[in-house]
């Protein structure tokens, strides 16, 4: 017999409504941020939405976890116990947090799952956290492959969850304080100010100009999708799509596109099983490239590679159409194989790297007329499509549908007639109809089938209809429609009610901790998280960053390196660069930020100028 293992596709929602296309386009489990305490603060929910959510996706088996992954002041933390018994009580599945002094709380038996926030690349910090109770530990962006596989050696029943799609920090999460320092703006607390996306210029020691305006720390989006077996092989349970504060269209198709390729490796790999209930339906075909992109990068899953920076610009590029061919007066002729609509947004890089978009006006064949000023663009730049008209319609409309397969058995009895539903997780109801029996002038058959598999609206589909009656009783279809509703009444609330929410108790633990110091990169905000620290042998600690910044700190700590960008790595590349270390960035303001490259520990620093 094969052992079976869940897997899950989480989704991010950034509101009620785009919890809810999550889970219609194929999320076994949604992330939404919490009232208050998420990592990105422009996206907290109401309670009250929360519970419209949970309500929802209990119905199909999702799960409903909610962020609350920054690091909290002293004072905040009564408040946020509170918040976290309201979360409960609501039906919320687990908690995403950063902040151990969470765990010195009085807390109801609600699953934690550790934040990528934590730092979490190696194997004695997951193992640490499992011990501790994590109920699932969110790994880096930055493992490769093989590291992934010892976590899972390492912990085999705690689920590991990766990101496989969207947007990346360019430091180590948790571990960048640069937005803090500059803006007063902490990634820690949820004010990420997004310091990475800006452009810089890139001098050596002597002043010299390496790089200018550049975009030198922004990087692709990853894009997993067809490494989605492999992470699956090495361990992965979760799968993790980033996006909590993008917009329905986006998680709709994002969704619904790793939807489809992880069923098609379901139906090969028996010992791999979706993990909620329910088949989607789709009106459109999922393309990843229609939605908000940088480029794809598959980052460090196969070791270092150069393909992973966006150096001429931050924003979404979209999907390529091809490159201009001629200009005539008000119109451009393209050559490209994909068709444009009226009203697409397209974009091109100028011959400075500079990314210029034109909306256009109106389409015919291979001409495309701007709306406004024509721009100035040369023969054979290459165009690309950020904004494609006619699939944004199709995205503001219903998209798809989630059905719960059921099968129906209607049976005759002593006093009448039985309807008995099963739906596909065997949640099995029965209603019963008091009717005297009289036979019918034609035959029932098919109207009685007709009648019952009339599901419409509801989120059930049938699968088999049986009817086990001994003679051809005249039934009206009014009350086959009535003995209908009241069946899928009572299979929903069997549903709801069978639906159980997972109960995980944290017992007090006093294992090592992996380091017996810490300093401002422990991110320890509150006595309760230094007490959690001195309880699990750390003997030193310092404050985190945003309580009391630290001297001379680094304030950023990434794996992606821009020596290795230059082909100057002295490991990798044994290249020799022509310029003179160290190497500094220059931001627009004219702040300087020193680079240090840390060969072995293979990544990148970036610090202030001293």
């Amino acid at each position: 017999m094969i052992r079976q293992r869940k897997i899950e596709l989480l989704a991010p929602a950034k509101n009620l409504e785009c919890g809810i296309a999550a889970i219609d386009h194929g999320a076994d489990a949604v992330y939404i941020g919490a009232p208050r305490f998420g990592a990105r603060a422009a996206a907290g929910n109401s309670l009250e939405d929360i519970a419209e959510l949970v309500k929802y996706a209990h119905l199909y088996n999702v799960r409903i976890y909610v962020t609350l992954n920054t690091i909290l002041k002293d004072e905040e933390l009564p408040d946020t116990e509170k918040m976290i018994w309201n979360l409960y009580q609501i039906g919320v599945d687990a908690l995403i947090v950063q902040d151990m002094g969470l765990l010195g709380l009085n807390l109801p038996p609600i699953p934690l799952h550790a934040s990528t926030q934590m730092d979490n690349r190696h194997v004695e910090k997951v193992k640490f956290l499992a011990e501790a109770g994590f109920r699932q530990v969110v790994l880096a962006r930055e493992l490769s492959l093989e590291q992934i596989r010892k976590i899972h050696e390492a912990v085999p029943q705690t689920p590991l969850e990766v990101f496989v799609h969207g947007a990346l920090c360019v430091s180590y999460s948790g571990q960048c304080y640069v937005s803090q320092h500059c803006f007063g703006r902490s990634a820690n607390r949820g004010e990420c100010a997004q310091f990475c996306r800006l452009a810089f210029d890139m001098v050596d020691a002597d002043g010299k100009i390496i790089a200018k305006d550049k975009h030198l720390l922004s990087l692709k989006d990853l894009n997993q999708s067809e490494e989605l077996e492999k992470l699956l092989d090495a361990g992965a349970s979760s799968f993790k799509i980033e996006g909590r504060l993008k917009d329905v269209s986006y998680v709709k198709n994002v969704v619904a596109y790793y939807r489809q390729k992880l069923d098609a490796i379901f139906k090969r790999r028996k010992e791999y099983i979706r993990a909620s209930s329910g088949s989607v339906r789709l009106a459109f075909k999922p393309q990843l490239d229609k939605s908000f992109t940088r480029g794809f990068t598959n980052y460090f899953l196969f070791g270092r590679n150069k393909d992973i920076f966006s150096f001429d610009t931050p924003k979404s590029m979209g999907e390529e159409m091809g490159y201009v061919k001629e200009i005539r007066g008000n119109y451009i002729i393209v050559a490209g194989v994909k068709p444009f609509s009226n009203g697409d947004g397209i974009c091109y890089l100028d011959e400075r790297g500079k990314l210029k978009g034109i909306r256009i006006n109106r389409v015919e064949n291979n001409k495309l007329f701007p709306a406004g000023e024509m721009p100035r663009i040369k023969q054979r730049t290459v165009l690309y499509r950020n904004f494609d008209q006619e699939f944004e319609k199709l995205m503001q409309r219903k998209s798809s549908e989630r059905k719960l397969g059921v099968e129906m058995s209607l049976k005759e009895n002593i006093f009448g007639f039985t309807l008995t539903l099963i739906d596909e997780d065997d949640v099995s109801v029965s209603v019963s109809l008091e009717k005297e029996k009289e036979l019918a002038r034609t035959p029932q058959l098919d109207n009685i089938k007709n009648q019952l598999g009339k599901l419409g609206n509801t989120p059930f589909e049938v699968e088999r209809i049986d009817v086990d009656l001994k003679d051809n009783w005249f039934l009206p279809s009014s009350v086959l429609a009535e003995l209908r509703r009241e069946g899928v009444e009572k299979l929903l609330s069997a549903r709801r009610m069978n639906y159980r929410q997972e109960n995980v108790t944290l017992l007090e633990t006093n294992h090592r901790f992996p380091l017996n110091e810490l300093t401002y990169l422990g991110n320890v905000m509150n006595e309760g998280a230094a007490r959690f620290y001195r309880h699990h042998g750390v003997t030193k600690m310092a404050p985190a960053f945003e309580k009391q910044p630290a001297t001379d700190a680094v304030l950023m700590f990434c794996k992606h390196c821009l020596r290795y960008s230059m082909g100057w790595c002295p490991v990798h590349q044994r290249g020799k660069s022509p310029y003179r270390e160290p190497y500094y960035l220059v931001s627009s303001d004219g702040k300087r930020f020193r680079l240090e490259f840390d060969c072995k520990h293979c990544q990148m620093k970036v610090m202030t100028d001293k």
